[in-house]
């Protein structure tokens, strides 16, 4: 007993002794020029605080960063024809190729660098510049729309990986010259209420049914000829259509995919931080023993080549083949202009929404909605989307994960700069995040979703008006496959469900308008008879 008296006094000790150094350390930065510059003592916040908030940032937003790398290298990338193995057809992009597929795992190691490097500058950029505790990574939502809506899986759509990237450069400097000009919360709210928040659970249904097929996911759903989709989750599956042979939810990387999705509920029902990570980890973690069902790294060439570049595990990849890839000269076809204009959209509404969100968690707003750095804060945000589509990335935008740290007391830019910093240390570790697998991702794809959804609530279906137009925006954006379908849809029904009301104002007007002239020249004929008189 006398010894656990002991060892309970050298704690007690130990921990004081800490506590005297980490109030000195707070006391020491509060008076530097780096708790000047931050205003750490004005914002009742300490240098420990901060760092203890970015670290639960950077833990609830860590995803992206494989996350964004596998969506978009899904849409090929720089990837051709040309880099097929022979002998290789046309089709060689949507078949089982050795050259095609080495392509692949060069462009995903590209985009996990390009990933870290933008939420690296757009976060930094947001606590020196703004000083304000958001953490910045490209968006889910545009990765998507430029993968699946505008190159296509592997390139099998209308628009070139080039065009694309071209399309998000110029998105980026709309965006930053209506942030310059101030018009940028007030596009904002020329849209439907009942729309944006349609808008945002579309997205996130569309981001969930990703994350359920086979190419990005965990392979739930599948081709069917007489049903569109179906459950497959096959222990066989046709590697040319995708199409089950046999063995429905039978594949054991969904089954392992499903304890990758309980293990991340289950941190989230706990309010356990970090909790997309762990799921994800659970799920690489067993995926990379080979010469198992569930391995990333078959007995095949490719499987051979990225396991011999997953166990150099830490190592700096240099972008070779996403950075400064805009190509300028399919801007003349009107397709072009429809994702310039759904990108804007997404952004101006999604972006500008969450950072309004974010200020109020953090208390950052007056009475009148604005809060301090709000200026500063949109051109920052605008100017990582330049910076990612220069690097080969979709729009950059804030993280609704930067809650995690405004709940941790993050109050200052400090905590941004410390974000910016772990995405830094991430860059040295590029052999192992690009050796994440798909039925890893999927599961945070349809927590995401999960998510998104929330808004929904905040709907008013009793109101028609507002009902249909919402329903129709969520509905399209996952069974057509286009975000810009849904969004076109949802605005085109409530401007038609709006017309009768319109038409009743103008007739209103115009009756009242009768009656002001009629009254002007009821009194102009009462004017001159008594002047005749």
């Amino acid at each position: 007993m006398g010894r656990d008296l002991s060892q309970t006094s050298k704690l007690r000790a130990f921990t004081n002794s800490f506590s005297v150094m980490e109030k000195a350390l707070n006391q020491a930065v509060s008076k530097s020029f780096v708790g000047s510059y931050f205003k750490l003592e004005q914002r009742k916040s300490c240098f420990t605080r901060e760092l203890r908030a970015a670290v639960a940032t950077f833990l609830t937003m860590a995803y992206i960063i494989t996350v964004n790398a596998t969506i978009i290298a899904a849409s090929g990338g720089t990837c051709s024809v040309a880099d097929c193995s022979s002998p290789a057809g046309p089709d060689c992009r949507v078949k089982p190729n050795v050259g095609y597929e080495s392509c692949l795992a060069k462009t995903k190691s590209d985009l996990v660098v390009a990933t870290a490097v933008s939420a690296l500058v757009g976060s930094v950029a947001m606590g020196l510049l703004a000083n304000l505790p958001l953490g910045l990574a490209p968006a889910m939502g545009p990765n998507a729309y430029l993968t699946f809506n505008l190159v296509g899986f592997h390139g099998s759509g209308s628009m070139s990986y080039q065009t694309a990237l071209a399309v998000v450069l110029v998105e980026g400097c709309a965006f930053l010259f209506i942030s310059a000009v101030g018009l940028r919360g007030k596009l904002a709210k020329l849209i439907p209420h009942s729309v944006r928040l349609g808008c945002a659970a579309g997205i996130g249904l569309f981001i969930a049914f990703t994350g359920l097929q086979s190419s990005l996911g965990v392979g739930l759903i599948g081709p069917d000829p007489s049903n569109l989709v179906t459950i497959t989750a096959c222990k066989m599956v046709d590697p040319e259509t995708g199409a089950c042979l046999g063995g429905k939810l039978q594949s054991p990387k969904f089954w392992l995919g499903i304890v990758g999705l309980l293990i991340t509920s289950y941190g989230l029902m706990k309010n356990i931080k970090g909790s997309m990570i762990y799921g994800i980890v659970f799920v690489t973690f067993v995926s990379w023993f080979r010469h198992t069902e569930v391995t990333y790294f078959p007995d095949t060439p490719v499987g051979d080549e990225s396991y011999e570049y997953f166990k150099q595990v830490v190592g700096f990849h240099k972008i070779e083949s996403t950075a400064g890839m805009m190509r300028f000269s399919d801007f003349n076809e009107k397709g072009v202009w429809v994702a310039l204009g759904t990108l804007f959209y997404v952004d101006v509404l999604a972006i500008t929404g969450t950072m309004y969100t974010m200020a109020e968690i953090g208390g950052f707003l007056d009475e009148k909605g604005h809060f301090e750095g709000e200026y500063v804060a949109y051109m920052v945000d605008a100017g990582s989307t330049i910076v990612g589509s220069a690097l080969g990335v979709s729009s950059t935008a804030t993280f609704v994960e930067s809650s995690a740290g405004l709940r941790e007391g993050g109050r200052t830019g400090l905590t941004a700069v410390f974000v910016g910093f772990f995405f830094f240390l991430s860059l040295f570790f590029t052999p192992l995040l690009s050796s994440v697998p798909p039925w890893a991702i999927g599961p945070s794809l349809v927590m995401v979703g999960v998510m998104m959804m929330k808004v929904v609530k905040d709907i008013d279906w009793n109101n028609t008006k507002d009902a249909v137009p919402a329903f129709v925006t969520m509905l399209l954006m996952p069974l057509t496959y286009s975000i810009a379908n849904g969004i076109i849809a949802g605005i085109g029904l409530y401007i038609a469900l709006s017309l009768y009301d319109y038409a009743a104002s103008i007739l209103h007007w115009l009756r009242k308008m009768k009656r002001m002239v009629a009254k002007e020249q009821n009194q102009v004929s009462a004017t001159a008879a008594v002047e005749i008189i």
